[in-house]
Formats: structure tokens, C-alpha cells, sequence
């Protein structure tokens, strides 16, 4: 969608969630109530509507839960606003904890607010579709577009764009350049032009945008076209035909004076790798306090067990290929690095990582803080450095990343983490190098901070439940 449409679009909904929440909590607080004049503790009730209003602003800018909002259906769109409304009561709820003033503000009031304003987020937000739809579609807004293209690539090219281009979107006319079909129809659309009159019609109809895949043609004639196009006003979609791979993100631009496209694989929004990073950082310095505290009792017991240090450290493979120390508790004997080439032949594992159930290089301290993810806890002070995330994909050692291919070596094209995928499914279980691979690229493909947080909900259960390292 163009940006004048999306920015109608996102304005228009955070208005219309904004109104929903006020009368669904002035609905709320008067049913409660009877009237606002009796409402006991007004100021505080007052700031829990501000902290709806602020949650409801984030949520709508940062999460972006107003993607793909008009091709969603009615279900869809009930289960987004069911999610909205949940995660909103949730952190209201635990900012009134942490200010102890939970027990002051009425529980019911809360209760009929979230019923109230489910209902009646979906049934606005289902008007707005409606609504939008009719104002995106009207004759004035619809962005009348014309492909010119080559005989062998008009079914493809008009299919491809029927099917990814957004609702205000029309395809009013068609030009084949290397064959004389006038008067043939594809996909619903009459081809009107060749190569001869391919601009004089353009300069003729009512028309706002040209794409052109021209494959192959001489470059002078495209910047030609591209020229005359532009001098009457149209803008044009030169699609350049270098990599036929789809990637997440094209976007054309300048780099070092020279005009580029660039082609990533990888497209994460900076606005939410911002929010990320903040809770990075907030549940890095919480998990540095455990660990503090938790240290002494976890040193004394290490030292108890076997002789060496506290701490374990090891290079690791970041970000991209960066280095970095990553730190745990010990739990392996001093002799667990030479040892390792005796016991290759027993590895469970295939591929390119060693594991071992019991592996003798364990101490029994190594076995529990293992078992119960203990020996973990300093990772938090690499969180806080930034070497990783709270949430990612498990770091490689450079003995591992040596023998990486292409394939594996994008499992590290995003910040590393101390939980993920690979530790919540079961990781004990997994015995095949390439299903690591594939779940940590799962969850780079669909990185979203929704995703982020089940994550550490489900990491929280896999280690109160004792499914952690064996």
C-alpha cells in the first residue's frame, strides 16, 4: 500500500481503538459504579485509562498488530483483538502490582472493561474494514496501473501482481513488446498495446503508475521508456531482473554515492528490535542479580566437587560472525576439552555438535546445574553487553563454525540468544544437527516480540518442569 494509504490506515485505527477503549471503560467504570462521582479512588482508576491509552499507542506502533489488517477475515481479526485486549489488561495488571496498588482499583470494573472492549474493538474494527475498503476502492483513490512487458511473461506477471498487490490497486492496461496481441485478454485485462504505441498510450489514458519487466532489452530503450514515463508524471516500477530467489526485503537506494538495490534475506523492523533490545537489557540486569546472588552458594558447591575455577569461558561465534566470551558456571572437569577427542565416536549427535548423555566429563555439581539450567546464569551478564539476546539462536563455536555452509552459516544472521527454539522443543531429544538448523532458522524467518515472549513463557516451564539439559 502506498504510504499515504498506510498512514490513513494506521492513524485512522489507533483513533478508532483509542475512542473504543475510552467508552468501554466508561462503560465499565458506571456499571461498577453507577455513577463517575462515586467511584472510589478516582485518580488511580484514572491512570489505569492512561495505561491503556499508552499500551494501546505501543502496541499499535511498535508491534505493528495492524499488519495485513484489511485482507484479514472476521476470525482473524477476532483472535488479534482478543491477543490486544489480553496482553493490555496483563500489563496494566502487572504495573499495578509492582506500584502495590492492584487491591486498590476494582477488580470487576477491570473485568467488565475487558469484556466491553473486546466486543467492541472487533465490531468498530470490522466497520473500519468496511469503511476503508469502500474509501481505498472509490474511483479518486484507486492507483490505475499499466504493465509492460513480453509475450512469454504476461500471465505470470499480471497473476503475481493481481495477487500481492493491495485492494487500491488497479491494472488498466497492458503492453506487449515483442508481439503483436491487441485485443487479447489476460487474467481479465484486454492487452491495448505493442512496442509502436506503448507510450502515446500511456500519454493518452487515465494512468498513475507503469510496471516494467523487460527481461533481456537493450538498456538504452529501457531508460528511454523509464524517461519518457517519468517527464508525464508516472511514476515506474522497473522490476530488475537479477535474482529470481524472493527475498524479505528489496529496496532501492544510495550507498557510498552509487544508486544500489539491496537484497536481504533477513527484514527486521527497527522500531520493535529497539523494544528487544530494551528487554534485553531489563531482563539481562534482573538475571545479573540472580546470579549475583545465587554465585557464592553455586562457587562453594563447584569448588567442593572438583578443583578449578568458578567460571567457564569459551569463544563463541555472535552476530554475523563476530567473536565474543561467552560465560557459564563450570560444570565439566579442567580436562574436559582434551577428553573430548577420546569420546568423539560416542557422540549421539549428528552433525556438526557433540553431545552425550553421560558424558564423563560431567561433574555430579556439573550434572544438577546442567539439568536445572543454573550453570546458564552468567549469560545474562553477556545479555547485558549485547553479545546476546534473552531470545535467539544458539551460538556456535568456532570449531563448529569452521565447517559451516551457507546454509548453516545464516542460522547466525541474528544476535544470539540464552533460550530459543531448539531449547523449548525439546533439545535433549533432538539428536540431528539440521533439525537445530532448521528450528533456529524457523524462528529467524518468523521473528515477531510476540514470539519472543511465548518463548520465554514456554523456557520457564521447560525448566520448572525439569526438561532441561541432560
Amino acid at each position: 500500500m502506498n504510504r499515504r494509504m498506510k498512514l490513513i490506515e494506521s492513524y485512522l485505527l489507533l483513533l478508532a481503538d483509542v475512542v473504543s477503549i475510552t467508552l468501554a471503560y466508561a462503560a465499565a467504570i458506571l456499571l461498577r459504579f453507577k455513577k463517575f462521582a462515586w467511584v472510589m479512588e478516582p485518580e488511580l482508576h484514572f491512570l489505569v485509562y492512561i495505561g491503556f491509552l499508552l499500551f494501546c499507542t505501543i502496541y499499535s506502533f511498535f508491534f505493528d498488530w495492524n499488519r495485513e489488517f484489511l485482507k484479514r477475515g472476521v476470525l482473524v481479526e477476532f483472535i488479534a483483538v482478543t491477543k490486544f485486549d489480553i496482553f493490555m489488561e496483563l500489563a496494566v495488571m502487572a504495573c499495578l502490582f509492582v506500584l502495590q496498588a492492584g487491591a486498590r482499583v476494582s477488580r470487576l470494573a477491570i473485568g467488565y472493561f475487558a469484556i466491553f472492549n473486546l466486543l467492541l474493538v472487533w465490531i468498530v474494527r470490522l466497520c473500519m474494514k468496511k469503511a476503508l475498503r469502500i474509501y481505498f476502492t472509490t474511483k479518486s483513490n484507486m492507483v490505475k496501473m499499466m504493465i509492460i512487458t513480453k509475450k512469454a511473461l504476461l500471465h505470470k506477471t499480471v497473476e503475481k501482481l493481481k495477487a500481492a498487490m493491495d485492494i487500491n490497486y488497479e491494472i488498466v492496461a497492458l503492453a506487449c513488446m515483442d508481439a503483436d496481441v491487441k485485443g487479447e485478454e489476460v487474467q481479465g485485462v484486454t492487452v491495448n498495446a505493442d512496442r509502436e504505441d506503448a507510450l502515446d498510450l500511456a500519454r493518452q489514458m487515465p494512468l498513475d503508475e507503469v510496471f516494467l519487466y523487460l527481461p533481456e532489452e537493450d538498456m538504452a530503450y529501457v531508460k528511454h521508456m523509464i524517461y519518457e514515463l517519468e517527464s508525464m508524471g508516472i511514476a515506474c516500477h522497473y522490476n530488475i531482473d537479477i535474482v529470481e530467489r524472493p527475498s524479505k526485503e528489496v529496496r532501492v537506494g544510495s550507498f557510498g554515492g552509487y544508486t544500489v538495490v539491496t537484497y536481504s534475506i533477513n527484514h527486521f523492523d527497527y522500531r520493535r528490535m529497539v523494544v528487544k533490545r530494551a528487554i534485553d537489557i531489563l531482563g539481562g540486569l534482573v538475571g545479573c542479580l540472580i546470579t549475583v546472588v545465587i554465585t557464592p552458594f553455586v562457587a562453594l558447591a563447584i569448588k567442593l566437587d572438583s578443583p578449578g575455577p568458578v567460571f567457564f569461558s569459551q569463544t563463541r561465534i555472535g552476530k554475523n560472525g563476530r567473536r565474543f566470551k561467552i560465560y557459564k558456571f563450570r560444570s565439566m572437569y579442567m580436562d574436559a576439552e582434551e577428553r573430548k577427542k577420546e569420546l568423539e565416536a560416542q557422540n549421539e549427535m549428528q552433525g556438526l555438535m557433540f553431545k552425550m548423555e553421560n558424558d564423563p566429563r560431567i561433574t555430579k555439581v556439573g550434572r544438577f546445574i546442567r539439568k536445572t539450567s543454573i550453570d546458564e546464569l552468567p549469560q545474562f551478564f553477556n545479555i547485558v553487553k549485547g553479545d546476546m539476546s534473552l531470545v535467539g539462536t544458539r551460538p556456535p563455536t568456532e570449531a563448529e563454525f569452521e565447517q559451516y555452509n551457507s546454509h548453516y552459516r545464516r542460522r547466525i544472521s541474528m544476535t544470539p540468544g540464552l533460550t530459543g527454539l531448539w531449547q523449548i522443543s525439546g533439545r535433549s531429544e533432538i539428536v540431528d544437527f539440521d533439525e537445530v538448523v532448521r528450528l533456529d532458522l524457523e524462528y529467524i524467518d518468523n521473528w515477531t516480540l510476540g514470539l519472543d515472549i511465548k518463548i520465554l513463557f514456554r523456557t520457564v516451564w521447560v525448566v520448572l518442569a525439569g526438561k532441561g539439559s541432560k
